[in-house]
C-alpha cells in the first residue's frame, strides 16, 4: 500500500501548528517574580542572622572550612534570586529589542 504523500503547503501548516509558540498563564511571572523574591529576602535574613550570631569562638570555627557551607549556601541562593529578579525586569522593560536589547539592559543595570 502506498502512503499519501503530503504536499508542501500540508507539511509547512502542520510544521508550523506544531512549533507556534505557547505563551505562559499570566500568574505565572508574578509567581515567579514572588518565590524569587522570598528566596533573595530568606537568604539575606539568614546570613543576617548568622553573622548577628557569632560569638568569638565561632569566628574562630570559621577557620575550618567545613563550617562555611551554610552562609556560602545562602549567599549563593541569595545571589541566583536575585540575579534572576534582575533579569526578569530588565526582560520586561526590553520585551521587543530581543538578546541584543536585553544585553544591554543588562549593562545599564549593573553599570
Amino acid at each position: 500500500m502506498s502512503e499519501p504523500r503530503l504536499e508542501s503547503e500540508d507539511l509547512e501548516r502542520l510544521l508550523a501548528d506544531a512549533l507556534r509558540p505557547i505563551e505562559p498563564p499570566e500568574r505565572l511571572g508574578g509567581r515567579l517574580e514572588e518565590t524569587l523574591s522570598k528566596l533573595t529576602g530568606a537568604a539575606a535574613n539568614e546570613l543576617s542572622w548568622w553573622a548577628d550570631e557569632l560569638s568569638e569562638t565561632e569566628l574562630q570555627a570559621l577557620k575550618d572550612p567545613r563550617n562555611w557551607v551554610r552562609p556560602v549556601a545562602a549567599a549563593a541562593v541569595g545571589g541566583v534570586a536575585g540575579t534572576a529578579l534582575v533579569l526578569i525586569e530588565v526582560r520586561r522593560r526590553r520585551r521587543g529589542e530581543g538578546l541584543r536589547g536585553l544585553a544591554d539592559g543588562i549593562r545599564r543595570a549593573i553599570g
